[in-house]
């Protein structure tokens, strides 16, 4: 006997959020794998949220989560507020809802990779969404 909730695979839709670009990618509960999908260089806001409309349309997540960046030592620093702030945005913008996971070795592990850095924050997306996997 199975519980069909248990069972039901959902799609997680992740985010890195930069001031310049955000890197998306997407998975599900059943791989709990990210897949990079792009990283986002729009010119304004309401540029991003169309390109993100666009890619929640087409991939119907059923959860976003959304990097938090910290300090090496767990402190949070300029850019903690404005990925929140990103986070809330995006709840509000598509009704879904947002996780935040701490971000903190997701560029870091990707550096060291020369041929993820053509598509470092869809990279590091991926590695937000597997991070969150880990820790469901």
């Amino acid at each position: 006997m199975s519980d069909s909730s248990i069972d039901k695979s959902i799609t997680v839709m992740a985010f890195d959020y930069g001031t310049r670009r955000v890197g998306v990618a997407v998975g599900n509960s059943v791989t709990q794998s990210g897949q990079a999908l792009k990283t986002i260089a729009a010119p304004n806001l309401d540029a991003l949220f169309i390109e993100i409309q666009a890619l929640i349309k087409e991939w119907q997540p059923d959860r976003l989560v959304v990097g938090r960046p910290l300090h090496p030592d767990g402190a949070e620093h300029e850019m903690t507020a404005k990925a929140i702030r990103f986070g809330n945005q995006l709840h509000g913008r598509l009704n879904l809802p947002v996780v935040w996971v701490d971000e903190r070795y997701s560029s870091a592990v990707l550096e060291a990779d020369a041929k993820m850095r053509d598509n470092l924050d869809a990279h590091s997306a991926a590695l937000i969404l597997e991070q969150y996997f880990a820790e469901q």
